[in-house]
């Protein structure tokens, strides 16, 4: 049965279509084209055709062009619409023409850098040329490196290795600096918040060297839909930016289905659980035939759900390979099996955490299952898109939980399908990121005075700081590094990274073997002991968690259940740097707080019915992270004067808009920044909300909120009243169901009083 045939059969099923909030048929696009260039080098033109491409689509054409009018380009088009040939073909052309040119590419991700090198070496090999491609990341090979300093033509590398393995030792790269034209980024729309805000600063390194060498390259940048592209990309390398978004790919139908779990318990208003429904549904889309991909928002549902999907096909000899889970934590070659397998159609479904939402090339499919919503609508769209030929019907489930959010958007579809996806933010400017790139900037390169840091502020004023810590030496009129350590390697573009855990299977004690790997966060709460750590759908009991190895030992075992950890975060006060009174008897203040992370008890849950079966108890250390936070607290009377819920309602329904209007104010990311409310805090004794860094250490968020804190709370209370709805919704306090029908009122209401 193909994708048309099972719509018009589900549409037939009045027991599915009683749940179906919304059936959204977006209609078929056709290709609009342009032909190729007249200045591409000829020997392209033969390759494209052998791969049955004879002409352009728009965008392409627009970016090739506006490329050799010597601009900067960026290009926002949807999923699969052929981005790559907007940097690939003039990186080969102008190779093709000069042997000497050079290109540097830059993938957020190891597995993007090698899917694309990949693309390329079928493009080379087609064209029978030689043109040396090569990726340098940690996997690199040591006897290799050498090579790819000096015969690389393309250099694929991420944005990590760029900032501590190449700036750093530019003198042996001096044949790329010297000859380099292009710098192509893809996925900008990941570079948000902290790792945006680096990588900026790498990039104004990058072109400082650049200059140096006497090269000056030119960007071509790709990214997803987002709000505000041309904006982040220009951020991103400080010059304007010529903006491509006009798709002239083909679509073929899209079928949007919006699915609402029946209530099993009306009296409590319990929902049927997503994953049951979402196991039904991508189970019969395999038993259909229809390559479809599920995403799901953790790590453990995709385990449960790659088992559940595995058992439905699996053979009398145990084999279930059409059926795969792919998330992080697998190890690289593994994935790249996954993808490949993918590709080929040998895989009918792939079970995903949001690893598979980037570019990473898995072939078309035909259809998409999300089990719940991904937190964003532009991860929504991109997920949805992982669905789609370019010719043929296409379907996309999106099935709610009963989060209150899931709620929101399923009972009003076109918040999901007609409002603008987000706007990505960063803030390279920002003086903790911005003096250590600073300073890495000065061991590369001497500063001379009246020399500028790409167009960062204040060079002259960092300069006279550097010198008076003597961590520069002033002589001749020029700075130089004068500190003994190296400054790259104190610096984690996308903070504060932890060593990861390694996961070691000890089933047969005659060989050992690493099966994968987790971040120290998430592992005390999947790899502690008597946790059943699930892989590929198989299970495993971890059996000893030893945290000063960074080391788990897992054995494989048949058990009907799996186990689901409770985390704890607590909040408790170091040190309180300012405090002043605001609101008559309300107070602001800035301090330093630390956040525990304790796993104190899990829970196991049966497989088909997932009911709890029992408890167990987790005996691991605390993790502590130190940071800054200012918060504030409210006036007595007036929290006296909220009955019931009603404070909590008010002050959950002021975080969700503080966590709205934060990153745009602050210019970071949503996740560079929490926000608690706490209606008794332990910090203060009193209902307070507080505002923290997500990053060890801080890297000046809460400083800003705190000197800003009037502005946040006035543009928190605008959000509220310009939005049309009466008792709350995702783009405000939050749904009513999540913060109560008199949720926004009271909110509303606090604030006024705050900023009395």
């Amino acid at each position: 049965m193909n994708v048309s045939q099972l719509a018009e059969q589900l549409r037939r099923d009045h027991m599915f279509m009683k749940d179906v909030t919304r059936w959204e048929v977006l209609p078929a696009r056709s290709a609009r084209t342009a032909p190729f260039p007249a200045w591409l080098d000829p020997r392209l033109k033969p390759a494209l055709e052998k791969r049955g491409i004879h002409e352009l689509y728009i965008h392409q054409a627009q970016s090739l062009e506006a490329t050799a009018r010597g601009e900067d380009v960026t290009v926002v088009t949807p999923t699969a619409s052929g981005k790559t040939m907007c940097y690939n073909l003039p990186v080969l052309s102008a190779i093709l023409k000069n042997e000497d040119a050079r290109a540097l590419y830059l993938f957020p991700t190891k597995a993007l850098s090698a899917d694309q090198v990949s693309e390329l070496y079928d493009m080379i090999e087609e064209m029978g040329v030689d043109i040396k491609t090569y990726t340098y990341d940690g996997d690199t090979p040591a006897a290799a490196r050498k090579a790819v300093r000096q015969a690389g033509h393309i250099v694929v590398t991420n944005p990590d290795m760029l900032h501590s393995g190449i700036l750093p030792h530019h003198t042996k790269w001096v044949k790329l600096f010297e000859n380099l034209q292009y710098i192509v980024i893809d996925e900008i729309h990941t570079y948000r918040g902290v790792f945006g805000s680096n990588l900026a600063n790498v990039l104004r390194r990058l072109l400082r060297l650049c200059e140096f060498y006497g090269s000056h390259p030119r960007f071509i940048l790709c990214s997803a839909t987002i709000a505000n592209p041309a904006e982040l990309a220009e951020t991103l390398i400080g010059r304007p930016v010529t903006l491509v978004d006009e798709n002239g790919a083909p679509m073929g139908e899209k079928h949007f289905v919006f699915y609402n779990p029946p209530v099993v318990n009306r009296q409590l208003g319990i929902r049927q659980g997503c994953i049951p429904v979402t196991r039904t549904i991508s189970g019969m889309l395999l038993k259909n035939g229809i390559q479809a991909i599920t995403f799901a928002r953790s790590r453990l549902t995709v385990e449960v759900l790659t088992k559940y999907l595995k058992d439905l096909v699996r053979d009398p000899l145990g084999n279930a390979g059409k059926v795969r889970g792919y998330r992080g934590g697998y190890l690289p070659g593994e994935r790249r099996e996954i993808e490949r397998g993918l590709r080929a159609g040998q895989v009918d479904a792939v079970v995903s955490t949001n690893a598979l939402e980037l570019g990473i090339d898995i072939g078309a499919l035909d259809a998409c299952v999300l089990c719940g919503y991904p937190g964003t609508i532009a991860s929504a769209w991109q997920q949805a898109g992982r669905a789609g030929r370019r010719q043929g019907t296409s379907i996309v489930f999106f099935i709610a939980s009963s989060a209150a959010i899931d709620q929101y958007i399923v009972n009003h579809p076109d918040y999901l399908l007609q409002k603008s996806p987000e706007n990505a933010l960063l803030n390279p400017d920002n003086l903790y990121i911005l003096l250590s790139h600073f300073k890495c900037a000065a061991f590369e390169l001497p500063f001379a005075k009246g020399d500028c840091f790409g167009n960062a502020p204040g060079t002259e004023e960092l300069l006279t700081y550097l010198s008076e810590e003597n961590i520069l030496h002033e002589a001749d009129g020029k700075y130089h590094w004068s500190a003994e350590d190296f400054p790259a390697s104190e610096i984690s573009l996308r903070s504060a990274a932890s060593e990861n855990f390694i996961i070691i299977d000890i089933t047969d004690p005659a060989r050992h073997r690493v099966v994968g790997e987790m971040d120290r966060f998430t592992a005390p709460m999947l790899l502690h002991e008597n946790a059943i750590y699930m892989h590929e759908g198989r299970q495993y009991q971890v059996e000893k968690l030893d945290f000063d190895a960074c080391k788990a030992y897992i054995r494989s075992v048949d058990v009907g259940y799996y186990t689901d950890a409770d985390l704890n975060i607590s909040l408790s006060l170091l040190d309180v740097e300012r405090e002043e009174p605001f609101a008559g008897t309300a107070a602001a203040a800035l301090g330093e707080i630390k956040v525990t992370a304790l796993v104190t008890m899990f829970k196991k849950i049966r497989f088909d019915t997932h009911e709890t079966l029992g408890f167990g108890h987790v005996r691991l250390p605390e993790t502590d992270m130190h940071t800054t936070a200012m918060w504030w607290t409210l006036p007595d009377a007036l929290a006296e004067r909220m009955a019931g819920d009603r404070l909590k309602n008010g002050m959950m329904g002021i975080a969700n808009l503080l966590r709205i209007v934060c990153p745009l104010y602050l210019m970071c990311a949503p996740q560079d920044v929490a926000v608690v409310y706490q209606v008794r805090s332990p910090i203060t004794d009193k209902p307070t909300v507080i505002i923290y860094d997500n990053t060890p250490g801080g890297i000046g968020l809460a400083q800003k909120a705190f000197s800003m804190r009037d502005l946040l709370l006035e543009k928190a209370l605008q959000v509220a009243e310009d939005c049309g709805c009466e008792h709350g919704c995702p783009s405000c306090t939050g749904p009513a169901g999540e913060i109560g029908e008199d949720g926004k009122r009271t909110a509303v209401r606090l604030l006024k009083e705050l900023l009395k």
